[in-house]
């Protein structure tokens, strides 16, 4: 029993330096990265080396696999990008195993004394992001020097050999095992240390560990999975693609094991069989991915077959925004306007979902709502670095002003978009907590975003067609939408003194409220801006 806690502890360890170093590289490198994955991924290549330099520096193709996913769901890669990527993050993630293999446990000490020293006294945040990558991997190695001391007596126990032998035998028994074990582990890297420790005391031949990390690879795939099951269809393509990918390399590999095992053999050390492991582990994912490369439009065609259904993609990329007409600021003024247009659309159009959600209080509403903002965040970003470029650019006094107004105009729609994803929680947190209005309340909520609604509309078709009529009439339904709020205020207090109306639904009438008057003031910004007045 102190054996099998010995173990418990150790592969605790290694799970928490291995997530101290992801963490730690991530915190270093995560948010480029992120960009770098986004724009560079068009070619097939190009994306498998994306995807393996990524997962190698953050240590986890999980992590890789679900940005891939949002990627996708996102509509900032289809599906062709992210298979590429998610091949690329199968090889990144051997080179937690590759560090396993190295023979390093008499320096277990030092890299945690150099972790911990530079952690602290680094004056700069990269410095102390980087003395945690060395900390946790000298936690993550004293995590495999325990595990391996732990199985160690497991070496007299005929049972577990015999067992562990059936592998060799059976290479469908050790699939499971690698399966199941990476699957409750949510970790493959940890799975293969687990393996290399059993190996490390004589307890596992290498017939018997390919098996058990073809079944990791199989396994490590639940996480992409998961991301996938509330994301569009094709991020379950890429989650499935994932799956099938592994599933056929493992029967390939299981069919040719001698050729395999002679090419590891190959290219590894006669008696160090962690780091046959560890190149076995490197071979699979290299050789499946040459393999599957030359098949990637067919294999995605099969996955589609597979996984039938229109895919509605939520595009995060701009409509108009053309920076070659850049050169004549005119023509690029319009463009902008047209995409700022769009985006106060669909801003609009969350706050509307929005307050549908608080009354029916519907999931998928809520859900879509959600889903929209960051393309929203999106493209005001495009938005402003394509006004950015523009105002590098002469322009006349007007089309100065212009410029000025849109940059306003669009800082304006996207805190509306902020405020329909409030409206949205909202209506989430009513439908978790059960918090109900009065008839009353409903009404009145109701009548109040009809004029938000038709304020904002009007505000951003008056801004598309520069009328300075409908920018009054927006205006002075802002007004309305003010006086109302007010007496609706009241009324609520009112209700509150009288015991008409639940506390806690009382927060969250005044919560609402603010949301829906903030809107409607950010449309008078807008009716302003096409009037003259800021």
């Amino acid at each position: 029993m102190v054996y099998f806690f010995g173990f418990l502890g150790g592969l605790a360890l290694f799970l928490y330096g291995m997530q101290l170093m992801g963490e730690g590289l991530e915190r270093a490198a995560g948010e480029k990265l992120q960009k770098i994955l986004e724009k560079l991924t068009g070619v097939l290549v190009v994306a498998v080396a994306l995807g393996a330099v990524v997962t190698g520096i953050l240590q986890s193709s999980s992590a890789t696999t679900v940005m891939t996913v949002g990627f996708v769901n996102a509509g900032l890669m289809n599906l062709k990008q992210a298979f590429g990527v998610v091949m690329g993050a199968n090889i990144g993630t051997t080179m937690t195993a590759q560090l396993i293999a190295f023979k390093l446990t008499d320096y277990i000490t030092l890299f945690l004394a150099i972790g911990f020293a530079v952690q602290l006294l680094a004056k700069r945040q990269r410095g102390k992001y980087l003395g945690q990558v060395v900390l946790g991997f000298g936690i993550l190695m004293l995590g495999m020097e325990m595990m391996s001391s732990s199985v160690m007596p497991l070496r007299e126990y005929q049972g577990f050999i015999d067992f562990i032998h059936r592998f060799s035998d059976n290479p469908l028994l050790g699939v499971c095992v690698g399966l199941f074990m990476t699957m409750i582990i949510q970790s493959s890297s940890a799975t293969i240390g687990v393996l290399i420790a059993i190996a490390n005391q004589g307890l596992i031949p290498l017939e018997g560990a390919i098996p058990v990390l073809l079944g990791d690879n199989i396994g490590t795939c639940i996480t992409a999975v998961l991301a996938s099951l509330r994301a569009n269809i094709t991020a379950k393509r890429v989650a499935l693609a994932h799956v099938m990918f592994n599933f056929i390399g493992t029967i390939i590999f299981i069919t040719f094991m001698g050729l395999f095992i002679k090419l590891v053999l190959a290219i590894s050390p006669a008696n160090d069989i962690a780091r046959q492991i560890a190149n076995a582990h490197t071979a699979f994912n290299v050789v499946n991915t040459l393999i599957f490369m030359p098949f990637t439009g067919i294999y995605i065609k099969f996955i589609e077959k597979l996984l039938p259904g229109k895919s509605e993609v939520i595009s995060r990329k701009p409509a108009y925004l053309d920076d070659k007409v850049l050169v004549t600021p005119t023509i690029a003024m319009g463009l902008a306007v047209k995409e700022i247009v769009r985006m106060g659309n669909m801003a609009r159009h969350n706050v509307e979902v929005g307050l549908q959600a608080l009354e029916d209080k519907d999931s998928e509403k809520i859900k879509y709502v959600l889903e929209h903002e960051p393309v929203i965040d999106a493209l005001e970003e495009d938005i402003t670095r394509y006004l950015t470029k523009m105002s590098e650019k002469e322009m006349g006094g007007e089309l100065s002003a212009m410029h000025t107004r849109l940059l306003h105009a669009c800082t304006d729609i996207e805190r509306i978009g902020d405020h329909g994803e409030t409206l949205a929680k909202d209506a989430r947190r009513m439908f978790e907590d059960d918090i109900k209005f009065s008839a009353e309340a409903q009404e009145e909520l109701r009548n109040l975003g009809k004029l938000v609604l038709e304020a904002s509309g009007k505000a951003i078709e008056a801004l598309a067609n520069n009328d300075k009529v409908l920018a009054q009439e927006a205006w002075d339904i802002c007004r309305q939408v003010k006086k109302q709020q007010k007496e609706i205020r009241k009324n609520h207090i009112v209700r509150l003194n009288e015991k008409r109306c639940d506390p806690v639904a009382g927060f969250m009438m005044m919560e609402i409220l603010i949301n829906m008057k903030r809107v409607s003031d950010h449309s008078k910004n807008i009716s302003q801006i096409v009037l003259g007045i800021f």
